[in-house]
């Protein structure tokens, strides 16, 4: 084998492994299980006068990471009479999570907000800076929830 046969071949090789790597990190290295809700069983949504709401919900199973603050998915169950007063959340976007974590599915949530099968509300305002919990409420009780950027602060550097 000729020294640039070699040379390309390990560069293959490096290119390869660094691929697997940065896949292997976005969907499994970062994440790990939420085994419950801080200590509790309850998830908080934001009422029209900007008070919060404890709900209690079941079932509960999610997924963070450290390295993003909209890493944040979860699924649960509550009852959807408890935040049918809650604010509406325009513009909810889910976002995608892992394949693995299979009892969320971005493409299945969007569609059913879309069609008006399922709400969106406002769980909690600036969880993280800029950011609010979306939950969707289906009227079975099935719920979902995630991580989504506000637009409450202008990007740095513009001006109106």
């Amino acid at each position: 084998m000729s020294t640039g046969k070699i040379m390309v071949s390990m560069l293959l090789l490096v290119a390869v492994l660094t691929g697997a790597a940065i896949w292997y990190l976005q969907v499994y290295g970062f994440y790990e299980e939420v085994d419950e809700i801080t200590g509790a069983s309850e998830m908080v949504v934001t009422l029209p006068d900007g008070a919060t709401r404890q709900v209690a919900v079941e079932g509960f199973r999610a997924i963070d990471a450290q390295s993003s603050p909209i890493r944040w998915r979860a699924c649960f169950t509550l009852d959807p009479a408890q935040v049918a007063d809650a604010v509406p959340y325009e513009g909810a976007t889910p976002l995608n999570g892992p394949g693995w974590f299979r009892c969320y599915s971005a493409r299945a949530l969007t569609a059913d907000l879309t069609a008006g099968n399922a709400v969106a509300v406002l769980g909690q305002s600036e969880i993280r800076p800029d950011v609010d919990r979306v939950i969707v409420v289906y009227p079975d009780g099935r719920a979902f929830g995630w991580h989504q950027f506000n637009d409450k602060n202008p990007p740095r550097g513009v001006m109106d």
